[in-house]
């Protein structure tokens, strides 16, 4: 299991879908944050997960925050995955997993890298983490716990 509820995020910075430096201290403190860990672009759970981030974008939004998925694959994968599904959203490369392992996220099932979904508020500390394998349920978690967190 990675971090916990309540820690502070790791700071990083990767390539976006651009190959274009993100820095996450470029948006902490000025929003929050929808970080989720995916395993693989153009894969059925993981193309499933990132539409519904996708669907319910506006949502987070509206919510104040910024969705950010992480994975392996490399920019230009990123920039033909943004492209064909229309993905609103940030997606960073983290090719030799330096940041899934600041994060302490381990693998599932012993090979794939996990799934693991952090909400962030404002100020880089950790509010929800949800790891689970099926992608269905990440989206509908992280919006829950910011929807919570504004009441």
């Amino acid at each position: 299991m990675g971090l916990k509820v309540g820690a502070k995020i790791p700071l990083f910075t990767l390539p976006d879908s651009d190959g274009n430096p993100f820095s996450i201290q470029d948006v902490l403190g000025k929003q929050a944050l929808v970080i989720y860990f995916y395993p693989k672009n153009n894969t059925p759970g993981c193309t499933k997960e990132a539409c519904d981030f996708r669907d319910s974008y506006e949502d987070f939004k509206e919510l104040g925050a910024e969705v950010i998925g992480i994975s392996a694959d490399s920019a230009q994968s990123h920039e033909r995955f943004v492209k064909k599904y229309e993905l609103p959203f940030i997606l960073l490369s983290d090719k030799d997993n330096k940041v899934r392992k600041q994060f302490k996220i381990q693998n599932s099932l012993l090979v794939l890298p996990g799934r693991e979904t952090y909400v962030v508020d404002e100020t880089g500390t950790i509010i929800m983490v949800f790891n689970s394998i099926n992608a269905s349920e990440h989206m509908k978690r992280a919006l829950k716990a910011l929807s919570l967190g504004k009441n």
